[in-house]
């Protein structure tokens, strides 16, 4: 059985999680954003109690307020952190991409190595395996990981609960953000859990159905004929 544990960092509110399995005493975590040292920890003391160790870093995409702690972290634990190679620009250069934000927000160069991935590859950390999947459209190389035999998505700033990521920053894409949803991830089980990048968790089945900004794909066929189409007798 697998766990998780949300934190929520930063002032944008940034989703971290971690995650382990029974019997494992490795955890992975994903998108830490830790901005403070209290944030960082918050974390690292959770890990303690739990007697959880990290054993991988997985980034969904390259923007700050999911980066910021990585480099604290990697300071303790000497472990990779897998990110899609089209993001290297933003993880270098954030503020390029938030030139609007207050002044506050100063944290905008990283330059921790990352290990690339792709779409279709399967990497193990924490004893789980986790599908990439590409998703371009909040970002170039934004990704979501998903344990198929855990029914567990992370979906980054792909997906949210009600929501999609926005796309009118540096390397947004609107119509690729749509095809990703609609292609990669709305065909995944309905009962698949979603862990976002911000806000709550939700389900594959519950945005498909309400999500507001998919129904247009769900309007009824109009082509259907209203009067149905009959099958072996019945209408």
């Amino acid at each position: 059985m697998i766990h998780s544990r949300i934190f929520t960092f930063n002032p944008l509110g940034t989703n971290c999680a971690v995650i382990w399995a029974d019997g494992q005493g490795a955890c992975t975590l994903v998108d830490p954003g830790m901005s403070s040292d209290d944030g960082v920890k918050d974390l690292t003391d959770y890990m303690e109690r739990e007697g959880l160790r990290p054993d991988a870093i997985l980034l969904t995409h390259g923007h700050f307020d999911h980066v910021w702690g990585v480099e604290k972290l990697l300071s303790r634990y000497d472990i990779p952190v897998y990110m899609h190679p089209a993001d290297k620009e933003i993880l270098a250069d954030c503020g390029a991409v938030f030139s609007g934000l207050p002044k506050s927000f100063k944290v905008f160069q990283h330059h921790f190595a990352t290990v690339d991935i792709s779409d279709g590859d399967v990497i193990t950390t924490a004893g789980t395996p986790w599908t990439v999947i590409h998703t371009p459209g909040h970002t170039p190389g934004g990704v979501c990981y998903y344990s198929a035999q855990n029914s567990l998505l992370l979906s980054g700033d792909t997906l949210f609960a009600g929501s999609i990521g926005r796309t009118d920053l540096g390397g947004g894409d609107y119509d690729a953000l749509m095809q990703s949803i609609l292609k990669k991830l709305l065909v995944l089980p309905g009962d698949t859990d979603v862990i976002p990048g911000h806000g709550q968790p939700t389900t594959i089945a519950r945005e498909g159905m309400s999500n507001p900004f998919l129904q247009p794909f769900n309007n009824p066929d109009r082509d259907f004929p209203e009067e149905g189409i009959a099958i072996d007798g019945f209408v």
